[in-house]
């Protein structure tokens, strides 16, 4: 089943692997909200990996424009460099909080750079239904150019 819109409750069966981050925002809440911050990623998620049919021998895959919006942000820490293409994530890990306070770490894992973070959760975004594409992103034309739209497909 796709959603148009996830939570961190599904954390457990999402996966970031090889999605390409195309934009990056910080952002504040409109009210007196603490910690103010939001963390907002335009990325291509990949939605499926489709094996190669019996004569084929690359992978197809189901990609959609995504908005993943993380939370009342803070302790935002990383390492950006050197890059010579996309920022793309190797993984998405939601750790333990390394204190008294009940919300996790965040670690995105990349080619290239490393982000860490805390959060109290995200909410990711499909802006349209995915599409069944050769490779692992989407050209600016097939995802409608850079966004941070906080509404899923209807």
């Amino acid at each position: 089943m796709i959603k148009p819109v996830w939570t961190d409750a599904d954390f457990p069966v999402m996966g970031w692997h090889d999605c390409h981050i195309r934009a990056v925002a910080i952002t504040e809440h409109e009210d007196d909200t603490v910690p103010a911050a939001r963390l907002l990623l335009d990325l291509d998620y990949i939605v499926e990996w489709i094996k190669p049919a019996r004569r084929q021998k690359y992978f197809t895959f189901r990609v959609a424009p995504a908005t993943l919006v993380f939370e009342h942000v803070w302790d935002i820490t990383g390492e950006l460099g050197p890059l010579h293409e996309c920022l793309e994530i190797a993984d998405l890990h939601r750790l333990d909080p390394p204190d008294g306070k009940p919300y996790p770490a965040w670690h995105i894992e990349g080619q290239g750079f490393d982000l860490r973070f805390r959060a109290t959760g995200y909410r990711q975004y499909l802006r349209t239904p995915p599409q069944h594409v050769s490779q692992q992103v989407l050209t600016q034309a097939q995802r409608g150019g850079l966004g941070f739209a906080e509404q899923g497909f209807a």
